[in-house]
């Protein structure tokens, strides 16, 4: 970890360079700092093949027995001032296509569902169950997260949902305390008021319809400045 200013915490603080999502994310308020950024050190591991090879540098990606081209194809890139460099070159990869997109698609959708439904289940199982919370709750609090996927709210996925669940519960009648959601999510209070005054200018498009029809918005606390 290294120490980075942080907007909300107002100083320095340490922060967590999450690799699988390429986040910069504050270890105390869950703020993401920087987002889908690139790791361009080396990867000092082996990747070696039957060649015999051993050298311990990694240059692009590994190789995958289930494309075609085994993940190695070269790409034609952009010449200087964002010219197309050798245009000839540049037309010949575009006619020959890529075979091996769609089953790239649908890798990064399988990965995306499974990291979804990883956080619905930890919803589930441990933050709404903790809190005693209704079953058209859980369900409405699920939805919702879903849909937040949709806006570029930079916080950490457990900020969301803790989030999420007091906005929720704010629309019930059995109001949880932000001082019980902080402890069954153990995220901290002031993660989920900062969390929660991201997502409020959105209330009215990631709260299903359903859940909201027979319930006023305007029950729900304004987050303050």
């Amino acid at each position: 970890m290294s120490d980075t200013y942080c907007s909300d915490c107002k100083r320095n603080t340490e922060v967590v360079f999450d690799h699988a999502a390429g986040d910069t994310v504050c270890s105390e308020c869950g703020l993401v700092l920087e987002a889908r950024s690139i790791d361009e050190t080396s990867e000092w591991r082996t990747f070696a093949d039957d060649s015999g090879d051993h050298d311990p540098n990694r240059v692009g990606g590994p190789v995958n027995p289930l494309l075609g081209d085994a993940a190695l194809s070269t790409v034609i890139s952009r010449g200087a001032n964002g010219s197309n460099g050798d245009a000839s070159m540049a037309r010949l990869q575009n006619r020959g296509g890529d075979p091996d997109r769609a089953i790239v698609l649908a890798f990064k959708t399988i990965s995306n569902m499974a990291d979804r439904l990883s956080l619905v289940t930890t919803i589930k199982r441990r933050f709404c169950s903790n809190l005693g919370m209704s079953n058209e709750e859980v369900k409405a609090v699920q939805e919702t997260v879903q849909k937040s996927g949709d806006f570029d709210i930079r916080r950490s996925p457990i900020s969301i949902a803790a989030a999420i669940i007091f906005m929720i519960t704010q629309l019930s009648d059995s109001k949880k305390p932000l001082r019980d959601i902080s402890i069954a999510t153990t995220v901290a209070e002031g993660t989920i008021k900062n969390a929660y005054k991201d997502l409020y200018p959105h209330a009215a498009k990631i709260i299903p319809e359903w859940y909201a029809k027979d319930r006023d918005l305007k029950n729900l606390s304004s987050p303050k400045a």
